[in-house]
């Protein structure tokens, strides 16, 4: 029995999309657990949290390539311009495609403004969520070369032996990296079809909440005392350098009393405030916490302003925690025996 066009469309591209989106299994990502790495648990946690990424939006861009399919099948007459319509309609998808979904589902304004409040609370939880997995398996590797660094140095570890252990922690560290950076692509894919509901709904858009988000540049000033410099704003993070007094460094203001410094090496971390000159201090990022509710209107615009500010930010902040980790591993990052 003949099947009905559309229906044919469908199943041909369903088929399509599910070939193209299969993801491999955690193993084929980060490698069978051998028991060899003690910082598996970590490693496990931060590859999991990127599942949430690869998921659409609503559907958004399943959404859009469905309707490009749709469109060139019907234009064509072939179902090879299905597939062709399918990947033009999911390059638009990807950047209209969530708006138009949440517009199409939404009653009035007031919903579309709900939708995207609510969706924009859980990308900056689940945000949220990959900068702290993040953070722990970086600092997890930096606290085990430090280990095996110190066993070399009291004689308790050859240093062959020491040199190879090290090799393998570097090694397993830039892998990580490489991980960061496939979940960030797809942090960026999502943030850019926010980006498009944030122009929209928002006054002044993306743009107007970045001014309103001005940090000033960073200046080159020496600490007062010695510091250690820290991979994450933490005083129990993992320590990547040292500066001295006479040391002068790259500084603009970071969380929580902390400075981003930048050494001479290139190396980017964060160091106690109060070790530097004081510098002018930086308007308190989105990251630090959403407005409260009360601030919201009745349309719901201002609480999706401040739910867009923090997940701009959010996004910034791990971009830039996994170009540290980059510039890190680039510099040696405390991965080489000393002397």
């Amino acid at each position: 029995m003949a099947r009905n066009p559309l229906t044919r469309a469908a199943a041909l591209l369903t088929a399509s999309m599910m070939l193209a989106g299969c993801v491999t299994t955690q193993a084929g990502r980060i490698g069978y657990d051998d028991g060899s790495d003690g910082c598996r648990p970590q490693l496990a946690a931060l590859d999991a949290t990127g599942d949430f990424y690869g998921e659409d939006i609503l559907q958004g861009a399943a959404v859009g390539a469905l309707s490009g399919a749709l469109i060139g099948g019907l234009a064509s007459g072939r179902w090879q311009g299905a597939l062709i319509g399918a990947a033009v309609g999911g390059a638009a998808g990807a950047t209209v495609g969530y708006l138009s979904a949440v517009q199409r589902q939404a009653r009035d304004q007031s919903a579309v403004y709900a939708q995207i409040s609510a969706d924009l609370g859980r990308e900056n939880a689940q945000l949220d969520r990959t900068q702290v997995a993040f953070s722990q398996l970086m600092d997890c590797r930096l606290f085990a070369a430090a280990r095996v660094r110190e066993l070399v140095a009291t004689g308790r570890m050859d240093r062959v032996s020491g040199q190879q252990q090290l090799a393998n922690i570097r090694a397993r560290f830039q892998a990580d990296i490489q991980l960061a950076q496939s979940i960030n692509g797809k942090i960026t894919a999502r943030g850019t079809e926010f980006d498009t509901a944030i122009d929209t709904v928002v006054p002044g858009g993306k743009a107007s909440i970045q001014t309103a988000m001005y940090r000033p540049p960073p200046v080159r000033v020496a600490p007062r005392r010695p510091v250690e410099v820290k991979f994450q704003p933490s005083a129990t993070s993992a320590s990547i350098g040292r500066v001295s007094p006479g040391d002068v460094v790259s500084v603009r203001p970071g969380p929580s009393g902390f400075a981003l410094v930048e050494t001479a090496s290139g190396v980017r971390g964060y160091a106690p405030a109060d070790a530097f000159p004081a510098q002018q201090r930086a308007p308190a990022r989105a990251s630090d916490g959403a407005a409260s509710s009360a601030a919201a209107t009745a349309s719901g615009g201002a609480d999706v302003r401040s739910l867009a500010a923090t997940n701009i930010s959010r996004r910034e902040n791990f971009a830039e925690s996994v170009s540290n980790a980059e510039r890190l591993a680039q510099a040696g990052g405390g991965f080489e025996l000393a002397g």
